[in-house]
């Protein structure tokens, strides 16, 4: 299984490798969030087929990053191994904050996905020679507040920050807090927590800070990080007591580092009213969408109960109470069981329990992730035959066990072939595979019949049937 590690201060430049030229113009991207955002999201990285890949965990929940190649990068590689991921783990495969660019993409790969797009989080971006010149009509009002600003501090100045002025910067944020507007919100306090320890972070090459100073004072003061063709701002703070701060920080900021950019991201309002209102103030040229991708696989779409199938001498049907002792035989039977390929018995993580394997059974159905069929001869269960790992691309796992005393008469086989069927046609996969250990001769001889061999590795021979 893939293996991810947090992202600390210490990953930045191994980060920035793939973001630095990263074109997905939104916010997400770049070493500055995960940094300031990593309490909030826990990101966890790994370099995956030349790209980057980064974990979140969101509201309990985890979720993806799309994918960010490097030069060599393969993203549809990458992608499977989130998908891997997430089926060894048993969560589902969210790839969230994807970009327009992507969608069309993720929409191509899953025939069955939920995709969101949440007004909340959209990026403000804007051309970046807007906020350089703030040229034409709808821009008179920043036009106004910055004449106003120079009337009254004809003197102060804009120049970039360093690690030098780690004391200045300390002082800013006192005379902030002074006269901060959202003291009692909890939300905002905690944000004004995380921009204070990023500032720690000027002397950062990745980092570009620069601040407005009237004398020794520091009234204002902006951290951003260029990503491709765009400059993300990530702070933005200025004393509100200086009437027109914030535009002639704006443009002074655009000025000084924008070039060589189109775009500037200021990124998102997080539902603020004032956010919002002020963002939009500055005439985006547009509000970058973040799409949220929750794949579902075929069975929550066409799957409403396990059905009734029938061959010539058996029956697959749902397991039902009557059948416990029966099944219960059948899977702690571990001669039989060595080649299932699964240990039934530490898959609970608990003692077994009379009801323990049918208790699994009915909970993977009713949350979809798997169909166990009793296998029926005259009433009796003498096996099962079970779809699982669902890719959410079309394809699932089919995997069959006949009791010994039954073994040996092509039960396994005609169930199999029957629940293989089913899966492509009723529950339209497109793909249906399976596999068995090399030195399984019965299981070898039962798959090659009815499906086509694929491929082999030091364990295992695997098998496909598609349509």
């Amino acid at each position: 299984m893939q293996t991810f590690k947090p992202v600390t201060k210490q990953d930045a430049a191994k980060l920035r490798r793939y973001y630095q030229d990263c074109d997905y113009g939104l916010c997400e991207y770049s070493v500055g969030v995960k940094l300031m955002w990593r309490t909030t999201l826990h990101p966890a990285w790994a370099e995956i087929a030349g790209c980057l890949v980064v974990r979140n965990v969101s509201a309990g929940q985890v979720v993806f990053d799309y994918p960010v190649p490097g030069p060599e990068g393969d993203e549809d590689a990458a992608l499977a191994a989130i998908e891997a991921y997430c089926l060894e783990k048993g969560v589902p495969p969210v790839v969230s904050v994807v970009p327009e660019c992507k969608a069309q993409r993720l929409l191509a790969r899953y025939p069955y996905v939920r995709v969101s797009n949440i007004r909340t989080w959209r990026d403000y971006v804007y051309y970046r020679e807007d906020l350089q010149l703030f040229a034409g009509r709808r821009y008179s009002g920043q036009r106004n507040h910055i004449k106003k600003f120079r009337t009254q501090w004809p003197d102060a100045q804009f120049r970039p920050l360093t690690a030098e002025d780690g004391p200045a910067i300390d002082r800013f944020w006192e005379d902030y807090e002074a006269e901060f507007p959202k003291g009692e919100n909890a939300k905002a306090r905690d944000e004004l927590a995380l921009a204070k320890k990023m500032l720690r972070m000027v002397n950062k090459s990745y980092f570009i800070a620069g601040g407005i100073f009237d004398g020794d004072k520091l009234i204002a003061l902006s951290l951003a990080e260029r990503c491709g063709e765009t400059l993300i701002i990530h702070i933005e703070k200025a004393l509100y007591s200086y009437t027109g701060v914030y535009p002639t920080l704006v443009q002074a900021f655009a000025c000084a580092f924008g070039e060589g950019c189109q775009w500037i991201d200021r990124e998102d309002d997080a539902a603020d009213r004032g956010l919002r209102t002020s963002k939009l103030q500055y005439g985006p040229a547009k509000l970058a969408p973040k799409y949220r991708f929750e794949p579902q696989n075929e069975l929550l779409s066409h799957v409403n109960a396990i059905p009734e199938l029938k061959t010539e001498r058996l029956t697959l049907s749902a397991l039902q109470p009557a059948d416990i002792p029966a099944y219960n035989a059948l899977v702690l039977d571990g001669d039989r069981n060595r080649w299932w390929g699964y240990d039934d018995v530490g898959g609970l993580g608990g003692p077994v329990e009379d009801t323990s394997f049918f208790d699994v059974a009915n909970r993977d159905f009713a949350n979809r992730l798997a169909v166990n069929f009793a296998v029926r001869l005259d009433g009796q269960l003498i096996g099962e035959a079970v779809l699982y790992n669902f890719d959410c691309r079309g394809g699932a796992e089919l995997g069959c066990r006949v009791d010994e005393a039954h073994g040996g008469h092509g039960y396994g086989t005609e169930a199999f072939a029957a629940a293989a069927d089913w899966a492509l046609y009723q529950v339209h996969l497109t793909r249906v595979v399976a596999k068995c250990f090399r030195e399984n001769t019965a299981s070898y001889k039962m798959l090659s019949s009815c499906m086509r061999r694929c491929g082999e590795d030091e364990t295992y021979f695997y098998f496909e049937k598609l349509v």
